[in-house]
């Protein structure tokens, strides 16, 4: 009896030790994979930056068109190098809307906002975000002549499920909208609040005008669809008033004086002259 008990202690000992190797073996070739990963995927998350931001701009169909391609070979190769060439990152200070030093690069605004020392909570917090990020990054696009063109501004909001990530294309004078799109990584219901990727409501927005002229943000998604004169309305998204509530008080949020406010002002005042 005794050597039975015996034999099934060894047994029930050997396999605990058993599991335990595999569970060390596991761990240690998550930890590797996860380690060896980490460059591949931040460098896809920048390329997915670096096109939207390129399409938030225009500039997309341009960096893969046939020609494009023959000089710069696959699709990412030619979106970085049309990035490289025609795009300016600059960080700035919210508060000041002074640029300060900083690498556009490693800048992660979700990282910021999470981080007390690096964030503010808004005061009047309409677009939903809890806190605010103190630093952004702002896209100053060149055209080939090495003029300023366009602008662009990252934009976070909430949706009717979660945050909603994005970018607004805005021309020179920082009032006239050239396009609006957002990343897809949301939870919004497809068919509803989804539709913002919809090419045919980001076609709505090219000439739209964020200010009024005495400077008020007046831009808005409209129920039941803008009228032709509006140039500050935008047909809201069918069937999803609060996603659609939510783009617009985003907009409010981030062209007012919690947002880009300060900056706009800043650059207008000296013409231009901060880029």
């Amino acid at each position: 009896m005794s050597d039975s008990n015996s034999k099934k202690k060894e047994t029930f000992g050997g396999t605990l030790i058993f599991v335990f190797i595999i569970c060390l073996v596991c761990a240690a070739l998550v930890s590797i994979s996860a380690v060896a990963l980490k460059p591949l995927q931040q460098a896809n998350k920048l390329l997915d930056k670096q096109t939207k931001i390129l399409e938030a701009s225009g500039l997309l169909e341009k960096a893969l068109n046939p020609e494009s391609l023959k000089l710069a070979g696959s699709e990412a190769q030619s979106i970085v190098a049309t990035y490289n060439k025609l795009v300016i990152a600059k960080m700035i200070d919210l508060d000041s809307g002074e640029f300060i030093e900083g690498d556009p690069n490693e800048f992660d605004e979700r990282r910021d906002a999470r981080d007390i020392n690096k964030s503010i909570k808004p005061v009047d917090d309409m677009a939903g975000i809890s806190r605010r990020a103190n630093r952004a990054v702002i896209y100053f696009i060149n055209n080939e002549q090495g003029q300023l063109d366009t602008i662009v501004l990252p934009i976070i909001g909430s949706g009717l499920w979660d945050l909603m990530y994005g970018f607004v294309g805005m021309n020179a004078d920082l009032n006239t909208v050239q396009t609006v799109i957002y990343s897809a990584d949301f939870k919004e219901t497809p068919g509803l609040g989804a539709e913002v990727l919809n090419p045919k409501w980001k076609a709505l927005w090219p000439g739209k005008k964020i200010f009024n002229s005495a400077g008020e943000v007046k831009i808005k998604l409209v129920k039941g669809g803008a009228k032709a004169a509006d140039v500050h309305g935008v047909d809201a998204l069918s069937g999803a008033t609060l996603t659609s509530r939510g783009v617009t008080n985003t907009l409010h949020f981030w062209f007012g004086k919690e947002g880009y406010g300060p900056f706009i002002a800043k650059f207008r005042a000296t013409a231009g002259e901060m880029k």
